[in-house]
């Protein structure tokens, strides 16, 4: 029986069962296998808020935007992860870009919260293809909330003391390529793999299963699109977004987004090797080329369809010309 049938059975018993509350935390140590990957937030609309995915790509745009993402995932299922992300990102001078994210993840009775800022330089490589490199700094804050852990043993040793929280450095780097009606690049978060700590190595090493020394594995993103006219009124950017940690299955998005006069657009993202939840569609509007409303529904694969009824993520976006 694979991982996949197991986590199945156990939902099925917890159901039987009529549990009142599923702590992810323990999916998270029993099943590392299939959520390792949810170590950092995870956004479908990508395309839209591509800063919170390589902060490279400060340097392709001339102005500045604001973009919010709420995402309530695996809705249905007690204590799935929700994700709130904010970044604001452009063009500071000719070669200079800035921006700066903060976000919070919450899953069962864990969270993870952070800011940061990024530096950009941006230069041409020829008439028609940008570089940019960027670096971001900022913290990570880890917490696991007690109260909210189902255990049958309070006397557990893990239970013993107040909230366990860890405030943490981190940094990423990026670069970007763009011309223009295309970009692909790749960045490289939790670059420092700081030390997680949580509680002791042997909890840490259970904790973060994508390592075996408690540290945050450093990630590998690549994110890419290109914009095609079909004719002045419709034009379709198919994307890909690849994410590779050691230790878990490599995760690809395949999407295509097809806009109608610039006001309204449409998409649909298929992930491989993503078990729980592979195709997603995707919506949107645009208010006076500077308002950008999305939305996005992520659909529950057959197998765990009885179990949650799906994810939503609605996206907010302005823009600030200058």
């Amino acid at each position: 029986m694979n991982r996949k049938q197991v986590l199945l059975q156990l939902l099925d018993n917890m159901k039987m069962k009529k549990m009142k509350k599923i702590s992810i935390l323990f999916f998270a140590i029993c099943f590392g296998g299939i959520l390792k990957a949810q170590q950092l937030p995870q956004i479908t609309q990508y395309m839209n808020n591509n800063y919170a995915i390589n902060p490279a790509v400060a340097g392709m745009y001339d102005y500045y935007q604001v973009n919010t993402t709420i995402r309530n995932q695996w809705v249905g299922m007690n204590e799935g992860p929700r994700t709130n992300v904010i970044s604001i990102y452009g063009k500071h001078s000719n070669n200079v870009g800035l921006g700066g994210t903060v976000y919070n993840d919450v899953t069962g009775p864990t969270s993870r919260s952070g800011g940061s800022a990024s530096y950009t330089y941006a230069f041409s490589l020829t008439a028609k293809m940008k570089l940019s490199l960027a670096l971001q700094g900022g913290f990570t804050q880890f917490k696991i909330i007690k109260n909210n852990i189902s255990v049958q043993d309070q006397n557990d040793p893990l239970m013993l003391g107040g909230d366990v929280v860890r405030t943490l450095p981190d940094a990423t780097f990026g670069f970007n390529l763009s011309g223009d009606k295309w970009y692909i690049g790749a960045a490289i978060p939790q670059l420092l793999s700081s030390e997680l700590k949580l509680m002791d190595d042997n909890f840490a090493r259970i904790y973060d299963t994508t390592s075996q020394n408690g540290k945050l594995a450093s990630h590998i993103y690549v994110l890419g699109s290109y914009t095609y006219d079909i004719n002045p009124a419709i034009s379709i950017e198919p994307s890909f977004f690849l994410r590779a940690v050691a230790g878990a299955k490599t995760q690809i998005d395949f999407g295509i987004k097809s806009e109608y006069k610039k006001l309204f657009w449409l998409g649909m993202n298929y992930n491989m090797n993503n078990d729980l939840s592979s195709i997603a569609a995707l919506l949107g509007y645009n208010i006076n080329d500077r308002f950008n409303i999305g939305y996005s529904y992520g659909m529950p694969s057959s197998a765990t369809s009885n179990y949650y009824s799906g994810s939503h993520e609605f996206m907010l976006g302005v823009k600030f010309p200058h």
